[in-house]
Parts: structure tokens; sequence; C-alpha cells
């Protein structure tokens, strides 16, 4: 077991564990979504917790509306300032011209990655965590069509292809878009089990392929 797999399993002896999601303008809509989908039926479907398992927020720098990529509006359930610091915080891809250039966010990132067990990606959201130097020495994945730049620009990660998810104990990097389903799924089955990541595929009707279940 990893440590960051034992701090979390010291938060669920107490209380839900805490995941943060950030949002920003012009997020991939389905790379926050669909964490959030998969933590909140895992939450939902446990069996054997006196608390639902994780609690899960989306946090922006504030509160008002923020227009993801595709047209959908978003309200935040939470602003920088005032959530209590993720126990897993997710950073979903996008369109990054606004988390990579505004210091704010990147600084909220560094400081709630810094004391989260465990952090993740999705998508484009690995260059964040490339740009604040939490990827160096690491392998790391994201969209297809992204690899070659993340390689360019970060020469220091290891960039992986052709695979869902690259998970480095208490960092994990996934693919495009869906790829964060079954990132989720991998990060459920770390805290809960594999047969809890089973149950909430399975009640999604999310097809957790074999590959899928392979990299985990």
């Amino acid at each position: 077991m990893h440590i960051s797999d034992t701090r979390l399993q010291q938060v669920l002896a107490t209380r839900g564990i805490e995941v943060g999601i950030l949002i920003f303008p012009d997020v991939e809509e389905l790379d926050f979504t669909g964490p959030l989908e998969v933590f909140s039926v895992a939450a939902r479907m446990a069996r054997t917790h006196r608390h639902p398992p994780f609690r899960v927020s989306t946090i922006a720098a504030d509160t008002a509306a923020v227009p993801a990529r595709h047209g959908l509006t978003v309200i935040p359930r939470a602003r920088f300032a005032e959530h209590p610091a993720p126990d897993l915080l997710v950073i979903p891809g996008g369109v990054m011209d606004q988390p990579l250039g505004d210091r704010r966010t990147l600084d909220w990132v560094r400081a709630a990655a810094e004391s989260a067990a465990l952090t993740a990606s999705v998508c484009t959201g690995a260059f964040v965590l490339a740009e604040l130097g939490l990827l160096d020495g690491l392998s790391a994945t994201t969209h297809w069509e992204d690899i070659a730049d993340l390689r360019r620009q970060y020469p220091q990660v290891n960039v992986l292809e052709d695979v869902p998810y690259v998970d480095e104990g208490a960092i994990v990097t996934s693919a495009g878009i869906s790829a964060g389903i079954g990132m989720s799924l991998h990060l459920v089955g770390r805290v809960l089990g594999h047969d809890a990541a089973l149950r909430t595929a399975r009640q999604m009707q999310y097809d957790w392929t074999a590959a899928e279940r392979a990299a985990a």
C-alpha cells in the first residue's frame, strides 16, 4: 500500500474523503463531471462505512458562474478561500490558457497538492501539474493530441502514450476526457477495494475494459 493510501484510510476512519475538483473557464465538461460521477456514485453505494466515503466538491477561484468548453455553465460549490483542503485533488483539462496563466489558480493548486494525500489529472490537466514541477522525474500521460507538446515543454517528465492512466502513487495522470472515468474507478479501487470499483462501474453502466483494469 502506498503512503498516500495509508493517509486516505486514516481520513476514512473518521470522516469522508474530501475530493476537490478544480474548474475554470473552458474546462472540458467530461473531464470534471466524469470523476464527479464516479466518486459520488461510489459514495452512495458504499455499504460498510459509517459515513459516505467521498465528499465531492467543484472548486474555483470564486463562486461566479464558470463557462465550460462546450457551452455548459457551472456554478462551483466552493471557492479557493473557503473550501477545506482536499484529501484527493483532481485537475481536469480543457483549454488551459486560464489556469496556466493565472497565478492565483497555480498557487492554489500547488498548496492543495502539497497537502492532499493524492493528486490526479485528467487530459491536459497534466500541464498544470507539470508547470508546477509536480511531475518532474515521474511518468505521466495526457490526451493523445497533446503528448508531443507535453514532452517538448516539460522534458523532465517521462511522457507515456497509449495508456489510459499512469499511477505514480501520490500522483496519477490520465489520458483524454473519458479516460478520467477509468482513472477515477481505479482510485476508488485503491481506497475502497476492487469490488467497490466494479460495483460503481456497473451502476454507471460503464465498460471498465480489461485493458483499463490491467493498467490498475
